[in-house]
């Protein structure tokens, strides 16, 4: 500012640019348009960009007044977002979109922010089942989800039988008292806890053997997609920017509001889930290294779907493409250049 103007005519100045900025943020502010958005489990690291995206005002800056509403295991929100009481939730896998598409239920999904399912088989080290093929013909504990799901492509993929399923109570106390026992998990938590009982288990990500699920796929309605774009878009885009910071900027914003939601995480477990999340590319890797963060494409749901369609789950020319739209994704949105 010129200090040769006098003081009463800076002072204006400076007001009025204050007042300017306040008027800016007002309207930014009078323009956010409030978003219920749903996750599919209580909040943990795999959901730490969201709360991110929160935590440091990104979804602010694109105007959005977000509510984000954790799971659990009595929470539905896929059924919640059928019912528009949500606005958008968050499906595990390409299930839950396929599923909405089979049945005529007009949703769709916008994103995957993970281009890996972390699904895993666990198993004990130096017992010889270090690889999906040394695992066939064996027993392996596994929930019903499981054999509807991730086993179908490990039946067709290796050869694996019902015969080797055995009930998954989904707690590793069995897994720890019998050295030969294999049983399924999820990459952040099992794991984890094994490795706290001082075992070093051999972990195996299903995505890594060709399994072509995505994971942490954020749906909303077919009327929302159509009727208001510019929003879909703007709840994903600031997802996507969620996502990069979390992973590759200072995460403790997202991860204070993970652990005021849900105390029993701790930082020992969101760094373990985070630190794995890095090093398998569960989030940034695949077509997400050239399209960005959220990426998919036709090819990938077309090579599941016609994964399940083999398998039985979904009829043969069912019309798959109904299950997501690659509107909103692969734009390389807070990529650097």
């Amino acid at each position: 500012m010129n200090n040769d103007l006098p003081r009463k005519w800076r002072t204006a100045m400076l007001a009025t640019a204050v007042l300017a900025l306040a008027v800016v943020a007002l309207a930014t502010a009078a323009r956010a348009e409030s978003v219920s958005f749903g996750t599919d489990w209580k909040a943990e690291a795999e959901h730490g960009g969201y709360y991110q995206a929160l935590a440091t005002g990104i979804y602010k800056k694109y105007g959005l007044d977000v509510t984000l509403r954790q799971g659990g295991p009595q929470v539905n929100h896929a059924q919640l977002l059928a019912a528009g009481i949500l606005d958008f939730n968050l499906a595990s896998n390409s299930f839950a979109p396929l599923n909405f598409a089979q049945q005529n239920i007009p949703m769709v999904a916008v994103a995957a922010l993970f281009q890996k399912d972390p699904s895993v088989l666990i198993a004990h080290p130096g017992a010889g089942d270090d690889s999906f093929e040394a695992l066939k013909g064996k027993p392996i504990m596994i929930s019903g989800d499981t054999r509807t799901g991730s086993w179908l492509f490990l039946k067709q993929k290796f050869g694996y039988t019902d015969d080797q399923i055995r009930p998954y109570n989904f707690s590793v106390a069995p897994f720890l008292a019998d050295p030969k026992a294999i049983q399924q998990g999820y990459l952040s938590s099992e794991p984890y806890t094994i490795e706290k009982e001082g075992v070093q288990p051999v972990v195996l990500l299903i995505a890594d053997a060709g399994y072509a699920s995505y994971g942490s796929v954020i749906q909303t309605s077919l009327k929302l997609a159509h009727d208001k774009p510019d929003l879909v878009q703007r709840f994903v885009d600031a997802s996507i920017e969620g996502w990069y910071s979390y992973l590759y900027g200072d995460p403790a914003p997202g991860n204070a509001l993970i652990k005021k939601d849900n105390p029993e995480m701790n930082d020992a477990l969101i760094a373990y889930g985070v630190g794995k999340i890095k090093e398998y590319g569960i989030v940034d890797s695949g077509d997400a290294k050239k399209d960005g963060i959220g990426a998919m494409t036709d090819a990938r749901w077309r090579e599941f779907y016609d994964t399940m369609s083999k398998a039985g789950l979904y009829p043969a020319g069912m019309d798959y493409k109904k299950a997501y739209t690659l509107q909103f994704v692969d734009k390389k949105v807070g990529m650097k250049p």
